[in-house]
């Protein structure tokens, strides 16, 4: 008997975690098990927090605010029309080759200027804001964490981010955070919703949904004729694509919009979006040159790369990122001084690039111009924290006799790293700086 009695408690505390541990997807209306609650307040919390690190992490944002704005005014357009309008959404072009679009939680969407420059119409982008915003509707990533994917990190970052502290602890789990989001597989029923969704924002919006099979007709094409590395390495990575998938897409715009395929207020708007991205398809080929460089760094061709890199920058020369390959690789190869050059290029284009200023920085410190890599490498800290950076400025701060800053980093790096050849070296410095 009291065995059982224990049974019926157990089954009851089961059926309160179930109960408490259920979301409500706002597309659906659903409730959905999960491990804890995210508010839609966290839910934005922890987007904001983490877009800035996805944006470096991804190139940078791309530079061109004609561009930038006219991409923001279709999402913005298409999020109207979504489940949830209230969200602050934000759409920023990354400076990434790889053909590529995300979502982070509470309506932070990027697309990369790879995939941009591949579209051919207004429709076609919206199709992929629209496929990103439902994945944001629906919850897709938030999903993900309430399920205990990315818990720990998910509540630690909640924790922490309204820390004050620009490269400490919070900053670095965010950018964590936001590097396990970017790698986050969707499953194929999530991009399935997230296909429909977007074609339903689409309509709404005025667009023809064949934009959409347009865009699914593009990619199958390149899985038929064998997907590059870049294309498997960005958007077929995170978001599964087949055959069947393009088929189901196309069903669903036939069977549900057929009376908008040719209506004439049901636009693709092919000019408007030729004329936006006129400039960025126009430098295709540096960034093409950019892309082999990279390919021959990769390789230690770096003699090689540094040729291709400033082909490029003779073909875009207004490209922080191409000066920032090039730059990067003269530090490789001991040219230190071409490299100060290249990397103040970039820092002039672009001067919220990590990668640059963590260059410029380092380049200072092997000229012993301190003071001036303090402040680039602090700048790197604020925009993209990370260990390399950690322990430069650190080893700048010890130079500009600044030892008490110089500690407290490197005793962050000795114990973020205690195995690695970084952390180790940092733990000598502790051991130095304290003495006997």
């Amino acid at each position: 008997m009291r065995n059982r009695h224990l049974s019926w408690v157990l089954v009851l505390a089961g059926i309160l975690l179930f109960v408490s541990g259920c979301a409500v997807n706002p597309v659906t209306g659903k409730k959905e098990l999960s491990l804890f609650q995210v508010s839609t307040e966290e839910e934005v919390a922890i987007g904001k927090k983490t877009f800035p690190q996805a944006v470096q992490q991804m190139g940078g944002e791309y530079q061109d605010p004609a561009l930038a704005a006219y991409v923001n005014e279709v999402g913005t357009r298409l999020a109207r029309y979504g489940e949830r309008p209230e969200l602050p959404y934000e759409f920023k072009i990354v400076n990434d080759s790889s053909p590529n679009a995300f979502a982070l939680p509470g309506g932070y969407i990027a697309i990369s200027r790879g995939l941009l420059a591949d579209l051919e119409n207004e429709a076609q982008l919206a199709a992929v804001l629209g496929h990103e915003i439902g994945h944001v509707t629906a919850r897709h990533s938030v999903q993900g964490m309430q399920r205990g994917s990315l818990l720990n990190l998910g509540l630690t970052v909640l924790s922490g981010v309204t820390g004050d502290a620009a490269y400490g602890p919070a900053a670095q789990q965010a950018g964590q955070l936001a590097a396990s989001l970017l790698d986050n597989s969707y499953s194929r029923d999530q991009e399935s919703e997230s296909d429909r969704l977007g074609i339903d924002y689409m309509v709404r919006a005025g667009y023809n949904p064949l934009g959409s099979v347009q865009l699914q007709e593009f990619f199958y094409r390149q899985i038929e004729g064998g997907a590059e590395p870049v294309w498997l390495n960005g958007l077929f990575r995170t978001h599964p694509f087949s055959k069947e998938r393009m088929l189901a897409n196309q069903d669903y715009v036939r069977s549900h919009y057929s009376a908008t395929l040719q209506a004439s207020d049901f636009t693709f708007r092919e000019e408007p979006f030729l004329k936006a991205t006129a400039a960025l398809r126009a430098k295709k080929h540096a960034y093409a040159l950019y892309d082999e460089a990279q390919k021959l760094e990769a390789q230690n061709n770096v003699a090689a790369a540094i040729d291709t890199y400033l082909k490029a920058v003779d073909e875009a020369p207004k490209d922080y990122l191409l000066y920032t390959g090039l730059g990067l690789a003269s530090l490789r190869m001991g040219d230190v001084v071409p490299a100060r050059r290249y990397l103040q290029k970039a820092v002039e284009l672009n001067g919220n690039y990590f990668q640059s200023r963590l260059g410029l920085g380092y380049a200072y410190l092997q000229k012993n111009e301190n003071p001036l890599a303090v402040k680039e490498l602090e700048r790197s800290m604020e925009l993209m924290p990370g260990l390399e950076g950690a322990y430069l400025l650190a080893e700048a701060y010890e130079k500009t006799s600044q030892p008490v800053k110089a500690l407290d980093l490197y005793k962050a790096v000795a114990q973020a790293d205690s195995q690695g050849k970084l952390g180790q070296a940092a733990a000598a410095k502790v051991k130095a700086l304290e003495g006997p």
